[in-house]
C-alpha cells in the first residue's frame, strides 16, 4: 500500500458534519460542500470568473484552471504551479500553471477516519486501504478491482491503537510531572543554600574586619614591648629547632625524590616494551637501517642488564621508614631535646585535642578567643611560642586565619551554587532532576551511554575502551522532518529540543567528536538509534518523558497569564 502523510485528515472534522454523499458529487470533502451545493451552474473555487454547467462536473474532462470541476475523478491529477503554463488535453479553460483547489479524492471511510486520497491513486487498480479503507476510490472497478469495505475492522484497530497511545502519554505527563516536582525541589534546595551562604558570608565578613583589627592591635601592642626574649630556652632549644627543620626539609626532599625515581622506572619500563614488541615484530627482511639500528640497540641493552652488574638496591620499607613522621615509636623524638615549658593554663587550654574530630575545629576557634581574652585579662600567661612570637600574637593570628579560610571557602560554596543555578536545565528545570542519570543502548558492535547534562560515550564490546562523543554544552530547539515510525519510536515532525554535546575525543585526521541529541516524547528515557551524519558527527535519537508537552494534572486547572 502506498501512504502519503499531507493528505490524511486525522479526525480533523467529525463524522456528523460530513453531508450525506447523495447530495454532493463523488470525491468532494465536507469542507468544500459548500461550493457544491445543488444548481445549474458551478463557479471554479479558485477561478470563480470560470463559470460551468453542473453537468461538467466529474465528466472526466478538467474544465477548470484550478481543477475544482473534477473531485472525484483523476482527470486533473497532473495540475503542477510549476509547470509552463498550457491548455491541459480535451480541455478550453484548463491549464498546469496554476494550483490545484482540491487536496484529493474524498473518502468518507465511514466507522473510521476520512481522508483525501491523491487524484492519481483514484481508479489506479490498486486498493489504498492505508488512506480509503471503504475503497470507494476505486469506484469504477478498473481490470476488475473491487475494494472492499475495511473500515469497520481497520477503525477498530485504529482506535485499539489510539487507546494505547493515549494511555502511554497520560503515563508520559504523570513522569513528566514527577520530574518537575523533583526539579523544583532540587532549585528550591539550591536556592535555599545560597540565601545561608549569603547570611553567613555577610557574618564572616564582619568577623574577619573585626579578628584583622585585633590582630592588629595585638602586633602593635607586641612591638612596642621593651624587653622580649632573646631566646626561646637555652642552646640546646635552638639546636633542636633548627635540626628538626632540616631534617623536615630533607624528608621532603626524600619523598619528592622517590616520587620522581617511580615516575621515571614507569617510563622505561614502557620504553622498555616498546622496544621489545619492535624487535619481536619488525621484518628483517626490510631494509630500514633506522629500525636495524634500534632493534641491535635494544639486544645491547637488554645483554647489558642480563649480565647484572651487582649494584646496591634502595629497598622501598627503608625509605618509608624514614618518611615516618618524627615520634616517640620512629625516628627522633624531640620532645626528649626540649625543655618543658607546659603550664597547667596549657593543659587545660588544649583539652580540645580529647574532643571529636566533628567537635574540634569549632571547640579551637571559642578556645583561641578565650585564651586571648584570659591573655589580655592577665588570666593567663602569655608564653613565648616556637616562632618567636608571643602566644597572644600567634593566637590571634591562627584565629584570624580560620575566619579568613572559612571565608573564602563560603565565598567558593556560592560562586558554585550560583552557576549551578544559573544553567539552563530545560523548560521547568525539568533536566535537573535527571542530572548525572545515564541511558545506554546497544547498537551494532557498541553500547552508546547518554548521560543527561554530562557526556555521551561510545563503549567498545570488544573490549577497546570507551571514546568520548561529546561533553554537555546547551539546549537548542530544531524543527524534526521525518515520517512517524510505526514503533513511534522516532522523532516524527515537529519543534524538537537538541541537546549539544562537544569537545569529544579527537577523530584520526579529524575534528573532535560531537553528539547532537535528539529528543521525543515517550514513556520511559530510551536511546533509540544512533547515526554518524558525517565524520565524527553523531546524531543520537532518544525518548524520555522530559521532552513530553507541559501537561497539568487531571482536574487541575492551569494558572492564567496576564
Amino acid at each position: 500500500m502506498r501512504r502519503t502523510g499531507t493528505l490524511v485528515l486525522l479526525g480533523s472534522i467529525a463524522h456528523s458534519s460530513i453531508v450525506a454523499s447523495e447530495s454532493l458529487p463523488r470525491g468532494v470533502g465536507p469542507e468544500f460542500a459548500k461550493f457544491y451545493e445543488s444548481k445549474p451552474t458551478f463557479a471554479c473555487i479558485g477561478n470563480p470568473s470560470v463559470v460551468l454547467s453542473s453537468s461538467q462536473i466529474n465528466d472526466n474532462s478538467c474544465d477548470c484552471p484550478d481543477g475544482s470541476d473534477e473531485p472525484g475523478t483523476a482527470a486533473c491529477a497532473n495540475i503542477d504551479a510549476l509547470s509552463p503554463e498550457q491548455p491541459l488535453p480535451g480541455s478550453l479553460t484548463g491549464t498546469t500553471n496554476t494550483t490545484a483547489a482540491l487536496p484529493g479524492f474524498w473518502c468518507a471511510n465511514e466507522g473510521h477516519l476520512g481522508s483525501y486520497v491523491p487524484f492519481l491513486y483514484v481508479n489506479d487498480g490498486v486498493c489504498d486501504y492505508d488512506l480509503c479503507c471503504d475503497g470507494s476510490e476505486e469506484y469504477a472497478h478498473v481490470g476488475g478491482i473491487k475494494c472492499e469495505n475495511r473500515c469497520n475492522a481497520i477503525g477498530k484497530e485504529w482506535r485499539r491503537l489510539e487507546e494505547e497511545r493515549r494511555q502511554s502519554e497520560e503515563r508520559s505527563a504523570k513522569r513528566r510531572r514527577t520530574l518537575v516536582k523533583e526539579s523544583r525541589e532540587l532549585r528550591r534546595r539550591v536556592e535555599s543554600k545560597i540565601t545561608a551562604l549569603r547570611d553567613e558570608i555577610k557574618d564572616l565578613e564582619v568577623k574577619k574586619i573585626e579578628l584583622q583589627k585585633k590582630f592588629e592591635d595585638v602586633e602593635r601592642s607586641e612591638r612596642g614591648k621593651v624587653v622580649k626574649a632573646e631566646g626561646q630556652g637555652g642552646k640546646l632549644s635552638v639546636l633542636v629547632g633548627l635540626a628538626k627543620t632540616r631534617v623536615a626539609e630533607l624528608r621532603d626532599t626524600l619523598d619528592k625524590v622517590l616520587d620522581q625515581r617511580d615516575d621515571l622506572q614507569d617510563k622505561v619500563e614502557r620504553l622498555e616494551d616498546i622496544l621489545k614488541k619492535l624487535k619481536e615484530e619488525y621484518n628483517p627482511n626490510f631494509n630500514d637501517e633506522g629500525v636495524k639500528a634500534a632493534v641491535k640497540s635494544w639486544e645491547d641493552y637488554a645483554a647489558g642488564d642480563a649480565s647484572g652488574s651487582s649494584k646496591a638496591e634502595v629497598v622501598d620499607a627503608d625509605v618509608m621508614e624514614i618518611l615516618k613522621e618524627d615520634g616517640e615509636t620512629s625516628g627522633i623524638n624531640w620532645a626528649e631535646f626540649v625543655e618543658d615549658t607546659t603550664s597547667d593554663a596549657d593543659v587545660v587550654y588544649n583539652l580540645e585535642a580529647y574532643l571529636p574530630s566533628f567537635a574540634r575545629d569549632w571547640v579551637h576557634d571559642k578556645l583561641q578567643l578565650v585564651r586571648v581574652w584570659m591573655i589580655e585579662n592577665g588570666i593567663l600567661a602569655d608564653n613565648p611560642a616556637s616562632t618567636g612570637e608571643s602566644v597572644l600574637v600567634t593566637a590571634a593570628r591562627e584565629t584570624l586565619e580560620a575566619a579568613k579560610n572559612d571565608f573564602n571557602s563560603k565565598t567558593t560554596a556560592l560562586e558554585e551554587s550560583e552557576a549551578e543555578l544559573a544553567k539552563d536545565y530545560g523548560p521547568d528545570d525539568i533536566f535537573r532532576a535527571l542530572k548525572g542519570k545515564c541511558v545506554s543502548s546497544h547498537v551494532g558492535e557498541y553500547e552508546y551511554e547518554l548521560c543527561w547534562h554530562d557526556k555521551t560515550t561510545q563503549k567498545s564490546k570488544k573490549g577497546h575502551g570507551n571514546t568520548n562523543m561529546g561533553n554537555f554544552v546547551r539546549i537548542d530547539r530544531e524543527m524534526a522532518d521525518e515520517e512517524e515510525r510505526a514503533d513511534g519510536k522516532g522523532l516524527g515532525k515537529g519543534q524538537r529540543l537538541v541537546l549539544r554535546y562537544d569537545n569529544g575525543q579527537g577523530c584520526w585526521n579529524g575534528p573532535n567528536r560531537r553528539t547532537d541529541v535528539w529528543l521525543k516524547c515517550a514513556e520511559t528515557d530510551e536511546v533509540w538509534r544512533v547515526s554518524e551524519s558525517e565524520k565524527c558527527v553523531y546524531k543520537m535519537e532518544v525518548g524520555t518523558s522530559a521532552a513530553c508537552e507541559d501537561v497539568n494534572e487531571p482536574g487541575v486547572r492551569a494558572k492564567d497569564e496576564l
